[in-house]
């Protein structure tokens, strides 16, 4: 988070243990989680008549609440965490739903995407181009 807010536009070593020479899956989707979370709180929140919920607060009034007003339902996600891997529930629950830890739900969550994620294919000349630039920098370095 202080490297973000000084300005860094990269942060550097996300799934890395042991500096760099081992990698761990499940860190990495732990740490994309909190770079996820760090990058919506760099977005700031907007603040403006409608996000400050001025006519809301002149309707509700004095001593009224607002958790149950539709405002507060069609606003609140975009400026709350919502997180797949951080269990927010209450230790009973969490016990009962398995009581896996951060790390163990990271690492299941990786397998499943090792398993099952299909990317995109190449634009058309990519592979071209790519098998090209590694041509030119072998005969560059060779």
């Amino acid at each position: 988070m202080t490297a973000a807010l000084a300005g860094a536009n990269m942060i550097y070593g996300l799934g890395m243990l042991e500096l760099g020479m081992t990698m761990d899956h499940g860190l990495l989707v732990a740490d994309n989680e909190f770079v996820r979370m760090i990058r919506r709180m760099l977005d700031g929140v907007p603040v403006n008549d409608e996000t400050m919920a001025v006519d809301v607060i002149r309707e509700v009034g004095i001593g009224g609440e607002f958790v149950t007003h539709q405002h507060t339902y069609d606003y609140f996600k975009q400026n709350q965490s919502q997180s797949r891997l951080i269990d927010r529930n209450t230790r009973g629950v969490w016990k009962e739903n398995g009581g896996k830890d951060m790390y163990t739900r990271c690492s299941d969550f990786a397998r499943e995407i090792l398993a099952s994620h299909e990317p995109e294919p190449l634009a058309a000349g990519i592979k071209e181009t790519l098998k090209d630039i590694i041509i030119e920098a072998e005969k560059e370095f060779a």
